[in-house]
């Protein structure tokens, strides 16, 4: 080593001072300018500071209001949670200021690896966080941000978070950041990102569970002769306790409507009439599963949750409830409902397209994921198997018959469809008159076997409310059975599960429309809708533009 510089330091050469104020001093020579900085060690220099938010296309609507506030509370209030005292804040796509020089040298502020790092952004904060660095909030300034209020990018934005916390389970720097965390810190980094996705399905699926066994107990008469047994009705105290349960699963659920809600409401998200094909594909799938489970299982509040997730793509969809476009809307349905799929076909231009494609997943399924999905699509022959035995024409048969023959007009059912179906397909087009007279005779028929029914048999209406709504889920599952045995399906067989599915389609689309074509024949509906939506500015020029558009069209009529 040479020596180039030699430091004199105050005080004699043998007494030698602390080390730190002696490098302060060593280190004054190294310095340029007229001010000096001095730092300490543990000074914990941000490598990250993130900043505010400020949403400003929050006063285009109402719901734009409401995805303005909500992004406020995750990117704003959130976000200082995380920051302090949790220290678990990362990097999340916001208008955060790296250090530069410490970036640049540790790996970059992004990784782009494919389908693992789909958060792209969340995984420089989780490099930052590995190598040292520390992640800060401040507020002392604020960054205005415009977000896209369409409808598919609301959506897909959803779908991308919830896939990108899936994707960061199988990365490194996941598990490294749970090894390296302290207990308190691991469990705040585990509750702010995937755990909160866990934590939501552990939930959901307790509440099934819950809702299932209430049904089993409720249909199957176990507890109403457990209340009527006066043995249990004097230690009754204990069964009220694990029946109050009922309250703890409510709040779970509860935790869980926000996200729903959210998501929901920000799919529905609009600035343009769209058709009624386009949110019926978007959340006929999401929810049609989960609204035949609520509404066989739960109680009122949860049937206007359901209601509610059903209707409110239609709710703000801006022009939804004009009587011409309602018309529009219900012909385009429908030749979307019938057109036939194939090779090249769209989604939006065929429903058997839109159904293939929401069934895609069953082709990489497995043989255990085959058998998980059939038992799960067992749990709708619940209904069928409780309901059948609380029917006035079973009168209080208990036995195994009663079952076999509610089965038995399950299938006679399907074959009525079936003859249906082929009767369509053979003389729909040719041979109309032959078509007429086949649902001629099967509906004679039908009348004949109702009537021996209601007049030897004792059936009631209520029996007849109440078959449709044990049979309505038998049928459903066995279209979900159907989808999962495809492969192994015969060509006639999954022709008729598909017109099955379709028959459920056609249900579902009439029970979505009737209430809004029935609005659609107030004008005030469309008044009040327009302003729901939008700001008042916004809704006096739509109500000008339509003032002028009516005047066009009496002025060419008139010439």
């Amino acid at each position: 080593m040479q020596e180039i510089y030699r430091i004199k330091l105050p005080g004699r050469p043998n007494d030698i001072g602390e080390g730190k104020p002696e490098n302060q001093n060593h280190a004054i020579i190294f310095t340029r300018g007229e001010a000096l900085q001095t730092i300490d060690m543990n000074q914990h220099l941000p490598t990250i500071v993130g900043l505010r938010e400020h949403i400003f296309t929050g006063s285009v609507s109402s719901l734009a209001w409401f995805m303005s506030n909500q992004e406020t509370s995750f990117v704003t209030i959130g976000q200082r949670i995380l920051a302090n005292p949790l220290k678990v804040r990362f990097h999340y796509g916001h208008p955060d200021v790296f250090d530069r020089i410490f970036h640049l040298t540790r790996g970059g502020v992004s990784k782009a690896s494919k389908t693992i790092n789909l958060s792209e952004d969340i995984f420089s904060g989780f490099n930052s966080t590995l190598r040292g660095g520390n992640v800060v909030h401040k507020e002392y300034m604020q960054v205005g941000k415009g977000r896209d209020v369409g409808m598919n990018q609301i959506s897909l934005f959803e779908a991308k978070v919830a896939n990108g916390n899936a994707e960061q389970t199988f990365s490194r720097d996941v598990y490294r950041l749970g090894r390296r965390f302290d207990f308190f810190r691991m469990l705040s980094f585990y509750f702010t990102t995937v755990g909160f996705y866990f934590s939501s399905m552990v939930t959901v699926l307790t509440v099934y569970v819950f809702l299932y066994g209430r049904l089993y107990l409720v249909m199957s008469g176990l507890e109403k002769s457990i209340l009527e047994n006066p043995t249990i009705v004097q230690n009754i105290k204990p069964l009220e306790s694990a029946l109050a349960s009922q309250s703890v699963f409510q709040l779970g659920l509860l935790l869980v409507l926000p996200m729903l809600a959210s998501v929901f409401s920000l799919s529905s998200l609009v600035l343009k009439h769209i058709t009624m094909g386009e949110p019926y594909c978007m959340e006929v799938p999401n929810i049609e599963q989960l609204a035949v489970d609520l509404w066989c299982s739960m109680q009122s509040l949860q049937k206007t949750i359901e209601s509610s997730w059903l209707f409110a793509p239609f709710i703000f969809n801006p022009s939804a409830f004009e009587w011409e476009k309602t018309v529009n809307d219900w012909t385009d349905w429908k030749t979307w409902m019938g057109n036939r799929g194939g090779i090249g076909i769209a989604e939006d231009r065929s429903w058997e397209s839109w159904w293939e494609n929401e069934q895609g997943h069953l082709k990489y399924t497995s043989f255990r994921g085959r058998v998980l999905e059939i038992i799960l699509a067992l749990r709708f022959l619940i209904y069928q198997y409780g309901i059948v035995y609380h029917l006035d024409i079973s009168h209080h048969s208990r036995s195994i018959l009663v079952y076999a023959l509610s089965w038995l007009v399950m299938l006679t059912v399907l074959l009525v469809l079936k003859m249906v179906s082929m009767g369509r397909r053979k003389f729909g087009t040719d041979f109309q008159l032959m078509f007429r007279i086949l649902k001629g005779l099967l509906f004679l028929g039908f009348v004949s076997v109702m009537t021996v029914l209601f007049v030897v048999c004792g059936l009631t209406i209520t029996d007849v409310f109440a078959s449709i709504l044990g049979f309505m889920p038998t049928g459903w599952s066995i279209i979900l059975i159907g989808q999962t045995l495809r492969p192994i399906m015969k060509l006639g067989v999954w022709d008729s599960i598909k017109e099955l599915g379709r028959a459920y389609e056609y249900i579902m689309g009439i029970i979505i429309l009737m209430p809004v074509a029935v609005l659609s024949w107030f004008p005030f509906v469309s008044e009040f809708q327009t302003r729901l939506l939008f700001n008042q500015a916004f809704s006096r020029g739509l109500q000008i533009s339509r003032i002028l558009a009516g005047r066009k069209d009496s002025n060419a009529i008139g010439s």
